[in-house]
């Protein structure tokens, strides 16, 4: 009966749910996927929706996902405006492909059975306790995300739909394996190499910049030098989490509380059971015959194990003799449930039970009785889900409070900060871009960006951050999108167009070496008089660090004959380099398991090239629009 199960739970269609499960409670956030209150339209898809509430969710979870990854690198990257927006962007892209994928996946005509969702579900660790699946965690986990079971499964069944369609165009990569070596010489290839970093700033004393230049610049980048609108802004925040401690729980409430939930803080009966199936096939005669005269052969004494082994069709069972571990109530098939919950003692065994699997004969090893944890066991639990039932209880009495104080007193925010014990933040000018949290959704900044709350200088309704998290917002200063005077940035003009033409001019002066040295000339002289000198470097890497990487990148472009040694190369700092190639260094052999790796590697590259490539081919034929 378990054999399809397990057969599935080992194979693609496991690792997909799995990748579902992971990636929708830890990093998207399922919950979003079933809001139907529509806040506001990010992007249509042929007509379906993406709404603000779900990009901002998954925008938040990704970031989330690359603090927890990368730590201080990536807040070092998030401290670029320009990266967050990009990085959005990104997320609202992979929305969007996986609305045109389940589109093409529905057009296709591909399907999910409910069977499939069912052995899914099952089989997801997330719903499972010791092994087995728990039908209370079950419920638990996916209210906590926001759903009802039917609208978990549509869910789910919305994922896997999807990726059928995936799981088609990923097993379909491969990599040859002359490919393979090729590319994988290629990367451990090294180079000698000798180079020179030129600074720029001693030919900064040569620069002359005219005024009419920088003018000129001005005019030509005015867009570059528009502000964004900015707004600074006092509030008053509430979380339910910081009225925790303040609730005060009573030894009565404590016992009141576990007696009504007694069913909360006891684990149902547990039965462990072992089978034999028999599966219907061509002939149900036949299985029905050969299941009475197993049957009867149990009754006689001989070993269940062994006629397990020996007549199951259940074959990973069968190999167990049998077993198929613990198991409680909902699980099975109903009427094998019944059967196996029917014996009464360890080692008693069913006649011939028919389930949609077929035929078993079903005997008991062993039974786990209903347990309950005991009050004293089970207090410290009850205590803090009062305490947080009793926060979220105030939370929502100090919001309503809060929420009519605001309104009646419009101008200051002083007694609605008291009604919650708490104090008045206030920001410096901020933009969309650079928002401080918790201001930065796109939820919120639509809100206090409002040019009726910036006219009025008025309260906010209470702004929504994530449940029983609220704000009430005023806006304090205001400074509307404009674009800077040439006065204003003449000064960083000038220095911008000054470290340019040093920099062409070190450039300059680096093609003079390079000449030089392509004439066989020597350029010492020319080196002593700047007090430079040549770096040399041996079996340079592809992805050395010991050197500018902008030099690194221009030396593996160079050929090892005439002046294609040589390259002068721009620098990020301002800088230029010039770099000449001495030798190629060529790897002789490599191991077994580097090529498999290599191949695995181009295969999955690959595959993702053609999932993104379908999924540009279904935008371009698709109407997509962005807000």
């Amino acid at each position: 009966m378990l054999e399809s199960i397990r057969e599935r739970s080992q194979g693609g269609l496991a690792a997909g749910i799995l990748g579902v499960v992971i990636l929708s409670f830890v990093f998207a956030g399922v919950g979003s996927y079933f809001n139907t209150e529509v806040d506001q339209t990010a992007a249509k898809v042929n007509g379906e929706e993406i709404n603000l509430s779900t990009l901002e969710q998954a925008y938040q979870s990704e970031r989330a996902r690359l603090e927890a990854q990368f730590g201080q690198a990536f807040a070092e990257l998030a401290s670029s405006d320009e990266y967050l927006t990009q990085m959005r962007e990104g997320v609202l892209d992979r929305l969007v492909g996986e609305i045109l994928l389940n589109q093409q996946a529905e057009k296709l005509g591909m399907r999910v059975s409910d069977e499939q969702i069912r052995e899914a579900i099952l089989s997801m660790q997330e719903f499972q306790i010791g092994g087995q699946f728990n039908n209370d965690r079950y419920t638990a986990i996916i209210r906590q995300a926001g759903f009802q079971p039917n609208t978990f499964r549509d869910y789910l069944r919305n994922e896997l739909t999807r990726q059928q369609l995936t799981n088609a165009l990923l097993s379909s990569s491969f990599a040859l394996s002359k490919e393979t070596e090729q590319i994988l010489a290629l990367q451990q290839q090294t180079r000698d190499a000798r180079f020179l970093t030129i600074d720029a700033k001693p030919f900064a004393e040569d620069v002359v910049i005219e005024e009419s230049e920088l003018k000129a610049f001005y005019e030509s980048h005015l867009s570059s030098y528009d502000t964004e609108e900015q707004i600074s802004v006092a509030y008053v925040e509430l979380k339910s989490e910081d009225l925790v401690d303040t609730i005060e729980v009573s030894e009565a409430q404590i016992e009141e509380y576990y007696q009504n939930n007694i069913n909360d803080y006891q684990t149902d009966e547990e039965r462990r059971a072992s089978h034999i199936l028999f599966e219907f096939g061509d002939d149900e005669a036949a299985a029905t015959q050969q299941a009475n005269e197993v049957l009867s052969k149990v009754q006689a004494g001989e070993d269940f194990a062994d006629l397990a082994k020996q007549y199951s069709a259940d074959t990973v069972s069968a190999e167990l003799g049998g077993d198929l571990d613990w198991f409680g109530v909902g699980v099975m098939d109903p009427a094998f449930e019944t059967a196996a919950f029917a014996l009464e003692n360890v080692g008693d065994t069913t006649d011939v039970v028919t389930s949609e699997f077929g035929l078993h004969i079903i005997q008991l090893t062993d039974i786990k009785p209903r347990e309950v944890v005991e009050l004293a066991e089970a207090r410290e639990d009850v205590l803090n889900t009062l305490k947080r039932e009793g926060a979220s209880e105030a939370f929502y009495n100090l919001q309503e409070q809060m929420a009519n104080t605001a309104f009646e007193l419009p101008d200051e925010l002083d007694e609605v900060a008291l009604i919650a014990e708490t104090q008045i933040k206030t920001t410096a000018l901020f933009s969309r871009s650079n928002a401080p949290q918790p201001l930065s959704s796109v939820i919120v900044l639509n809100q206090i960006f409002d040019e009726a709350l910036i006219e009025d200088r008025v309260n906010s309704d209470p702004i929504e951050i994530e449940d029983e998290h609220i704000l009430f917002a005023r806006v304090e200063q205001h400074e509307p999108e404009r674009t800077k005077t040439f006065d204003e940035v003449k000064g960083d003009i000038e220095e911008a167009l000054s470290e340019t033409k040093a920099q062409e001019l070190a450039k300059n002066w680096a093609n003079t070496l390079l000449n030089s040295i392509a004439s066989n000339e020597s350029i010492d002289p020319l080196l002593a008089e700047k007090s430079m000198a040549w770096e040399n470097k041996e079996a340079v890497g592809r992805f050395a660090y010991d050197m500018p990487v902008e030099v690194r990148t221009e030396l593996f472009k160079l050929s090892a004959e005439g002046e294609s040694r040589l390259s002068v190369v721009d620098l990020s700092d301002g800088n230029v380099g010039l770099v000449e190639l001495l030798k190629i260094n060529q790897p002789t052999s490599f191991e077994d398991a580097q090529v498999d790796g290599m191949a695995q590697n181009l295969a999955t590259q690959q595959a993702q090239s053609l999932v993104l490539g379908v999924v540009d081919a279904l935008k371009s034929n698709s109407e997509v629009v962005t807000y």
